[in-house]
């Protein structure tokens, strides 16, 4: 089942499918999040991170991933921390396919943020890995720089959309997917991921996290559902 692309990462025109990653459910549009239309730039690869790469079994080698994350700081602050584009494929292979990354989306894969949020949101590269390519992550060097960029693009939107949806974030790197159950398996406790939601509607059941982000307007929370 494809997720919506939220109103970035949001409406069935557009959420960032980063990404783009707000889940829409159901739809032809493609973008990752909602994020724009244009192709990703940026160069993904399935070669090793080298020195600075962590990896599931060591994710603090060289401070990869999960290696800066305090066990007693904010929620943001206790988020993955990739540096390299293999290292968050890995990451996010850990609890979904992303098998292999690519810059290349292939032919029925979401198309990546356009040029102008890329900049705005400080975005690096972009990647697209799973099944035909349908999970595009993104990696960026000032989260706060791209939650801004993210609440802008849904305001820009209309804040219209899926209210429950969002993408999926570590602290330089987010995930966006047009599956639903891909979105959802890294929103889990064991993935220590989670979604930065922007829509002032949203209202997750009781029980669910709703954390400060790094802007007003936006929370960091394990709540998503596809509309």
């Amino acid at each position: 089942m494809r997720t919506r692309t939220a109103q970035l990462l949001a409406s069935a025109a557009a959420v960032t499918a980063l990404l783009t990653l707000t889940g829409c459910g159901g739809g032809e549009d493609q973008t990752l999040g909602g994020i724009g239309s244009d192709t990703g730039t940026g160069s993904g690869g399935s070669t090793d991170g080298g020195a600075h790469e962590g990896t599931l079994e060591n994710p603090a080698k060289n401070g990869g991933v999960n290696g800066n994350a305090p066990k007693d700081g904010t929620a943001f602050q206790k988020l993955p921390k990739a540096g390299t584009m293999a290292a968050a494929a890995r990451y996010i292979g850990g609890f979904t396919d992303c098998r292999q990354v690519s810059a290349d989306n292939g032919e029925d894969g979401p198309t990546g943020p356009n040029a102008e949020f890329d900049k705005a949101a400080g975005v690096t590269e972009t990647g697209y890995c799973g099944r035909q390519n349908r999970t595009t992550i993104l990696l960026y060097k000032d989260a706060k720089a791209f939650q801004t960029a993210f609440k802008a693009e849904m305001a820009k939107k209309g804040n219209g959309g899926n209210p429950d949806g969002g993408i999926v974030v570590g602290q330089d790197f987010a995930m966006g997917s047009q599956d639903a159950d891909s979105m959802s398996a890294l929103l889990q406790p064991q993935a220590g991921l989670l979604m930065l939601n922007c829509h002032p509607d949203f209202k997750p059941p009781s029980g669910f996290r709703k954390e400060p982000a790094l802007v007003k307007g936006c929370v960091l929370t394990d709540y998503y559902k596809d509309h």
